[in-house]
C-alpha cells in the first residue's frame, strides 16, 4: 500500500525501502530506496520484500527468531499494513505468528 512508503521516505527509511520493489503505471521498476514523494501518485503496485539488485525474496528480512525461540519484527514501530497484525511475541497465536504474512514460502 502506497500508504506504507509514505513515512519512510519522509523519515529516510531506506534501511527499509531498499528492500521494496516498486512498480510504476507505465511498467517501469525502481527500487524503493530511489523514489521521492513525487513518484507516487505513478506507483502501481509495491513488492514486499526484494533484494537491493531487485529480485523477490522468499522470506522477511525484518523477521527474527532470538535464541529462545521467540520471533520479533525489527521494523515493528514502521512496519507495513500487510503485516500490521503480526505480532510474533504473543504465545496465544504462536503458530500464526511464526508465520509473517509478507513472507512469501517460510518464515527464516
Amino acid at each position: 500500500m502506497i500508504e506504507d512508503i509514505i513515512p519512510w521516505i519522509m523519515k529516510g527509511r531506506r534501511d527499509i525501502l531498499q528492500h521494496v520493489g516498486i512498480r510504476f503505471n507505465d511498467g517501469t521498476r525502481k527500487n524503493g530506496r530511489d523514489i521521492s514523494l513525487e513518484d507516487l501518485p505513478h506507483i502501481f503496485g509495491i513488492d514486499y520484500w526484494v533484494s537491493i539488485k531487485g529480485r523477490k525474496i522468499r522470506h522477511c528480512l525484518f523477521f527474527f527468531r532470538a535464541e529462545d525461540g521467540k520471533v520479533y519484527c525489527k521494523i515493528h514501530d514502521a512496519k507495513p499494513n500487510v503485516c500490521v497484525r503480526f505480532t510474533p511475541w504473543n504465545e496465544g497465536i504462536r503458530d500464526y505468528a511464526l508465520n509473517c504474512p509478507a513472507c512469501r514460502d517460510t518464515a527464516p
